[in-house]
This record gives structure tokens, C-alpha cells and sequence, in this order.
């Protein structure tokens, strides 16, 4: 009775200290997530600026940019609640979640919140690439040529990363 009295307590606060760490990572993790957002929204504004004929194939691609970042905002988190060893905090926070093909399609067949963003992304993939989708990788190849055009937006997102990568979970 009294070792059950002295574990009890150490459990508990176990579990409150994964869930913090866990909230911790998972800040951490969607901070990455809209900071990347935020990029590709710069750089598909630019883009556009600079030739509004790519604003249809641009809003296209930033879809599935959206799709594939909010995958995996969707499984980092439940992967740091259900299997921890999946999600690689020891490395730098855009190489936590390694999702290929394989373990997207497997996703896609969960009926829940996770397999609902993992068929996205997994139709985003299979789906017929946009007919301009070269002229808009040509026209991003040709802006990030440019440093000064998109030195707004990268200080903006290197800012972030900074303060991502400064964020320390227990």
C-alpha cells in the first residue's frame, strides 16, 4: 500500500511532464509549419507579382503545399501522443517527420482527422500536375536567383527558424 502511494504520484507526474514536453514539441513543430507557410505564400506572391499569368497554377501549388504541411502538423502531433519514436526530435525541426509515399497511402485509409489530411495530400500527389506547373518552377527558379527580390520574405522566415531552433522542450 505505501509503494502504491509513493508510484502513484511519481506516474502522474510523469504523464504531466510528457504532455507538457509534448506540447512543447508540437509548438515548436507548428511554428516550423507556418513559417514554411508563410514562405511559400511570399514566394507565390512575388511570383505572381511578377507574372500574373501564374496566379492560377500558383494558387494550385500553394494548395498542395497547405495539404502536404498540414499533414504533417496532423502527424506530429499525433505521433508524439501515440508513438513518439516515429517523430525525430534529436534532429533539426524540418527533418522531425519523414513521410514517404508509402506511410501517406497507409494514412490515407484511416477513417479519423489524420486520414482525412493524409488522402489529401496522397490525391495531391497522384493527381495530373498543373499544365503551367513548369512555367511556375521556371518562374520560382528565376526569382530565387535573384536574392534581393526575396530577401523580405527569407529574412522573415530565417528570423523564424532562428527563433524555432532556439526553443528548448524538456
Amino acid at each position: 500500500m505505501k509503494l502504491s502511494a509513493v508510484i502513484l504520484p511519481l506516474l502522474l507526474l510523469t504523464g504531466t511532464a510528457n504532455a507538457a514536453d509534448n506540447t512543447c514539441l508540437s509548438n515548436k513543430y507548428h511554428g516550423y509549419i507556418d513559417a514554411s507557410l508563410s514562405w511559400y505564400e511570399s514566394l507565390i506572391e512575388l511570383t505572381v507579382e511578377k507574372n500574373p499569368s501564374l496566379d492560377d497554377v500558383s494558387q494550385w501549388f500553394l494548395k498542395g503545399r497547405q495539404h502536404h504541411f498540414e499533414l504533417s502538423r496532423k502527424a506530429v502531433d499525433y505521433y508524439l501522443e501515440h508513438d513518439p519514436s516515429l517523430v525525430s526530435t534529436d534532429k533539426a525541426v524540418e527533418s522531425w517527420l519523414n513521410l514517404e509515399q508509402q506511410d501517406i497511402k497507409r494514412l490515407a485509409t484511416r477513417s479519423d482527422e489524420l486520414g482525412e489530411y493524409a488522402q489529401r495530400t496522397f490525391s495531391d500527389r497522384q493527381s495530373k500536375p498543373h499544365e503551367k506547373n513548369y512555367e511556375l518552377r521556371s518562374a520560382f527558379a528565376d526569382l530565387l536567383s535573384h536574392p534581393q527580390a526575396i530577401d523580405v520574405p527569407l529574412q522573415a522566415y530565417n528570423n523564424a527558424m532562428e527563433k524555432i531552433s532556439a526553443i528548448k522542450c524538456n
